[in-house]
């Protein structure tokens, strides 16, 4: 094929991606603005902010790896033109994220007391449990929003989460404003008072999409709920059995980014206040390539039901070679203001000075998380699971973290060996991802074209 075979589908890959784009950009920017706002009242809230949402970060993963299983089933179910089996999927999801969101509440909650075992200071775990007790009731609505969000993507209107996530983020920084710093006639509440904003608008989120989808014809049909089609084991199993795997990989990715959190309050304050601004940069260019990501599952999904397995690779292709692109100018862009951008946080030297030369580190491994997480989705849309949650396993735990535990001393690399272990797990798991995806893409093209022949034979 020549490139023009894959750039060509650079605009509907766009298309569908760029609001999933804005509006995973939506999720980091209440953490942005968290960390802009509290950064001013110091490194050590900035720190105990990091620290609480490390344990947040862990149980959201679980939750939305869980919920990203109905997006691959109800692409699969429109691409086939089957409304039922794409309903059933749906409202078996809203009950499984919903029971999710209780359990990863009452998870939160009972991980507190870890927070004291992790060697982190003293002041840092004292300001991060009040923060953590209100954000993890915010599980509640987030998970049941993510529902309806993975169920909207499948469908490829994708557009409808972007506005409840944008129009949230308002809201956030609206309560944060007065609730932080005590404005007008509300108390200053500092940490708590981010924590309760971040609260807030993951309500008014849940609350915006729920609106808005009852009332579009496109949801219709997905709307009716009858007595015959509740609760039924086979569906439950079908995602669960998409939903543990997907779990279980974006735990492990999110694990060792959190691990780097516990790995430099080893090291102090000022280092762990450096980690979450270099993490929360990083985070606000990776959720470009989870856009491209859901991207990826969608229309692989697509071709999936329409048995059409040369567009199904063409197309996943065109999505590795235009987040390759993304992240390439995202690693110049990080390169070129390492030492301007955390200046915007906090006006430590020493923090400033730090955060620089881990996103020098987060330039290099921009190329090989972005790929990584673009193979994923097109993994999950060929409903390819569990192979690859080994591969993450290896990548991030078997390979990167021992590099970062060895390294990330003080009397080693310090920071920067902690994200030198990152971007070894990252790339590794990019390029076993992509040769899982080559066989299976290959074998699907193989099988088609045997049993054509078989057919032409007979």
């Amino acid at each position: 094929m020549n490139l023009s075979d894959y750039t060509k589908e650079f605009s509907k890959n766009l298309q569908i991606a760029f609001p999933v784009m804005l509006g995973q950009l939506g999720h980091v920017m209440v953490g942005l603005v968290d960390n802009l706002m509290i950064g001013q009242l110091g490194p050590a809230p900035l720190a105990a902010v990091s620290l609480g949402n490390s344990l947040v970060f862990i149980a959201l993963s679980l939750g939305i790896g869980f919920s990203f299983a109905i997006t691959p089933l109800i692409a699969e179910a429109d691409g086939a033109g089957d409304i039922e089996k794409g309903r059933n999927y749906f409202h078996h999801g809203i009950l499984l994220c919903g029971i999710n969101g209780i359990l990863l509440f009452l998870l939160l909650l009972l991980s507190k007391p870890i927070l004291y075992y992790l060697d982190q200071p003293p002041e840092v775990v004292d300001l991060a449990i009040p923060y953590l007790e209100i954000v993890a009731f915010s599980m509640l609505p987030l998970m049941i929003f993510q529902a309806f969000k993975q169920f909207a993507d499948g469908l490829s209107q994708t557009k409808y989460a972007m506005y409840a996530t944008l129009l949230a983020n308002v809201v956030n920084i609206i309560f944060n404003y007065f609730l932080i710093y005590g404005i007008w006639i509300f108390p200053r509440l500092e940490l708590e008072g981010a924590a309760i904003g971040t609260l807030i608008s993951r309500f008014f989120m849940l609350w915006f999409i729920w609106v808005i989808l009852r009332k579009k014809k496109k949801f219709a049909e997905y709307s009716k709920w009858t007595k015959k089609e509740f609760l039924k084991t086979a569906i439950f199993r079908r995602l669960l059995g998409l939903g543990f795997p997907t779990a279980l990989q974006m735990l492990f990715e999110v694990a060792i980014f959190t691990a780097t959190v516990f790995l430099a309050g080893t090291l102090g304050t000022n280092p762990q206040a450096a980690n979450q601004i270099a993490l929360n940069l990083a985070s606000m260019t990776f959720m470009v390539a989870v856009g491209l990501g859901v991207t990826a599952t969608i229309r692989v999904g697509n071709q999936k039901g329409l048995s059409q397995f040369k567009e199904l690779r063409r197309i996943a292709l065109s999505t590795f070679l235009l987040v390759f692109l993304i992240e390439a100018v995202f690693a110049i862009g990080f390169i070129a203001l390492k030492d301007i951008l955390p200046a915007f946080y906090i006006e430590n030297t020493e923090v400033v000075l730090l955060a620089a030369q881990l996103l020098i580190v987060a330039a290099l491994f921009q190329l090989s998380d972005g790929l990584q997480v673009v193979i994923l989705g097109a993994l999950r849309g060929l409903q390819d699971v569990r192979i690859p949650t080994i591969i993450c396993f290896i990548s991030y735990w078997i390979i990167g973290f021992p590099v970062s535990w060895y390294f990330g001393k003080e009397d080693q690399l310090g920071s920067m060996g902690i994200w030198l272990g990152l971007l070894a797990g990252l790339t590794a798991s990019a390029l076993m991802l992509y040769i899982r995806f080559d066989f299976l893409s290959k074998k699907l093209i193989l099988n088609k074209k045997l049993k054509h022949q078989e057919k032409v034979w007979s």
